[in-house]
C-alpha cells in the first residue's frame, strides 16, 4: 500500500513503487561493495557487483495505491512516489532477520547490510553460538 496522493497515472505510479521497492531490495541484499588489501575498488564490474534482475523480483508482489489521499497545494494533489518505495524494501532486510533469529535464542542478530548470503550465513553462525538454549535443542535449518 502507498500514499501518491490523488494518482496520476497509476500505471507509471505502480511501475515506480515496484521499481524502487527491486532497487532497495538490491541494494539491502546483494549490491556490496568490495575493496582489496590495497584499498583498490573491486566491484566495479556487472560480473562483481550484483544488482536485481528480473529473478529477484518477488514471485507475489501486489502494489495497491492508497485512495482519496490527494494533497492539497500541489499539481493535482498528487505525491512523491519515484524515491519512497526504496525504503520500503527495509522489510526484506527485516524479515531475513527474523529468519535468522529462528536459528536459536541469541539477543542479538547481527546481520551486515547489504544482508547478502554471506552476511546472512555469519549472522546464522553467531546466533548459534551465542544462543542462550543448550545445542542439542537448537533449530535446524538451512540457508
Amino acid at each position: 500500500m502507498h500514499d501518491v496522493g490523488e494518482s496520476i497515472n497509476s500505471l507509471v505510479d505502480r511501475g515506480q513503487i515496484e521499481g524502487g521497492f527491486v532497487q532497495g531490495m538490491g541494494w539491502l541484499t546483494m549490491e556490496e561493495l568490495v575493496w582489496d588489501e590495497q584499498g583498490r575498488f573491486r566491484s566495479d564490474a556487472p560480473s562483481t557487483y550484483k544488482i536485481p534482475t528480473i529473478s529477484e523480483i518477488p514471485e507475489h508482489f501486489e502494489v495497491h495505491l492508497l485512495e482519496r489521499a490527494a494533497q492539497d497545494g500541489v499539481i493535482y494533489g498528487s505525491k512523491a512516489v519515484g524515491e519512497p518505495p526504496l525504503m520500503l524494501a527495509m522489510s526484506v532486510r527485516e524479515a531475513i532477520r527474523a529468519a535468522v533469529a529462528a536459528f536459536g535464542q541469541a539477543n542479538y542478530v547481527p546481520l551486515a547490510a547489504p544482508a547478502t548470503p554471506e552476511a546472512t550465513l555469519r549472522a546464522i553462525e553467531y546466533v548459534r553460538a551465542h544462543s542462550r538454549v543448550p545445542a542439542d535443542s537448537q533449530l535446524t535449518a538451512s540457508v
